[in-house]
């Protein structure tokens, strides 16, 4: 098992094996040419599980992104995947797909940042296969509103 060392944006260096590389065979919209990545969480205390992972590019070190278990937010996703989604995952078995949303941080008057998470395009990981893909939604029949924690 190989591996290769990606420097990261905020300069640390990671050592990825090759069986920790999860590929989007069609990248992510507006990232298309990146279609290799791996995961990782910032560090961690004590015992405490991580509230977000690094999904971080292997094609442009540049390129990283903060994903999250949309149930931080209290939401969650019934997804019905296509036959071509399918395929693209190699999903055999649902209970191997694993549902992530990308998070934004939105400046606000008074240099507060607000957390956002992209709802309308969440990441369906197959995490046997380590194959990813964002589903876009046209259109989500929800209402929701996110407070942040007080």
């Amino acid at each position: 098992m190989s591996a290769m060392n990606i420097d990261t944006p905020n300069s640390a260096t990671l050592a990825v094996a090759s069986d920790r590389i999860i590929e989007f065979p069609e990248g992510l919209a507006g990232f298309e040419a990146c279609r290799r990545y791996t995961l990782f969480h910032p560090e961690t205390v004590g015992e405490a599980l991580p509230n977000y992972f690094i999904l971080q590019s292997l094609d442009d070190p540049a390129v990283a992104f903060n994903i999250a278990d949309p149930s931080l937010f209290g939401f969650s996703y019934e997804i019905n995947l296509s036959d071509a989604e399918s395929a693209v995952l190699d999903l055999a078995d649902p209970s191997d797909a694993a549902v992530v949303v990308i998070l934004a941080k939105d400046s606000q008057a008074g240099g507060n940042a607000q957390l956002r998470a992209n709802l309308q395009a969440p990441l369906v990981l197959n995490v046997r296969a380590r194959r990813g893909i964002q589903h876009v939604f046209a259109r989500l029949n929800y209402q929701v509103t996110l407070k942040s924690p007080e």
